[in-house]
């Protein structure tokens, strides 16, 4: 059963010719900066960098749903690819996605499906159930990020050292902010639309 999404509730699809194709392109290039600024608030580790990436694909796809959310990490992904400068670091073009952070990028796509997916059931109203569908997202970016990793760093404690233990805490603390804004923010849509 198909819940409005917050980007639904506040600006809802009209029929008009002319906004069937503005109102998602806005939508997209907004998320795509909110997505880009997450990544530029990096910590530099090696191999793979500590950003807000993660939180901030969780809140774009839980406020879009899973046509958008999946359409705006897709477009962000494609930007990189083109050259943009919108991954942590300097990196762009097709180095990324061939480098250490690959699989990472692979599964923001996964992780995208899975909460736009729970916000279109209704699960981003309530702390409980986003937060396990966003438990669930970022347990699953770990395992196409950490399968790739793994040809670089080799597989066992060397790859966990690298890939997986110093982001478990953030990745906790990002998980349970994200769960928790979702709730707000349907919260200050019902005082907007009151």
């Amino acid at each position: 059963m198909y819940h409005a999404t917050i980007a639904a509730t506040l600006w809802p699809s009209r029929p008009t010719r002319r906004l069937a194709l503005l109102r998602p392109a806005l939508l997209v290039g907004a998320g795509v900066c909110l997505i880009t600024l997450g990544a530029k608030a990096s910590i530099p580790f090696w191999p793979v960098p500590l950003t807000l990436q993660t939180l901030a694909i969780s809140v774009v796809a839980a406020a879009y749903g899973l046509r958008l959310g999946v359409a705006t990490v897709g477009a962000y992904l494609a930007a990189g690819l083109l050259g943009a400068p919108v991954f942590a670091g300097m990196t762009t073009g097709i180095a990324p996605f061939l480098g250490p952070t690959g699989g990472f990028l692979a599964g923001f796509l996964v992780m995208a499906a899975i909460i736009g997916a729970a916000a279109d059931r209704g699960w981003d109203k309530a702390w409980p159930k986003i937060l396990a569908a966003m438990a669930l997202a970022n347990v699953i970016v770990f395992v196409p990020g950490l399968l790739w990793l793994g040809t670089f760093t080799g597989y066992g404690e060397k790859l966990l050292a690298a890939g997986l233990w110093p982001f478990a805490l953030g990745t906790l603390v990002k998980t349970a902010l994200g769960a928790a804004l979702m709730p707000l923010a349907w919260s200050l849509v019902s005082r907007l639309r009151g």
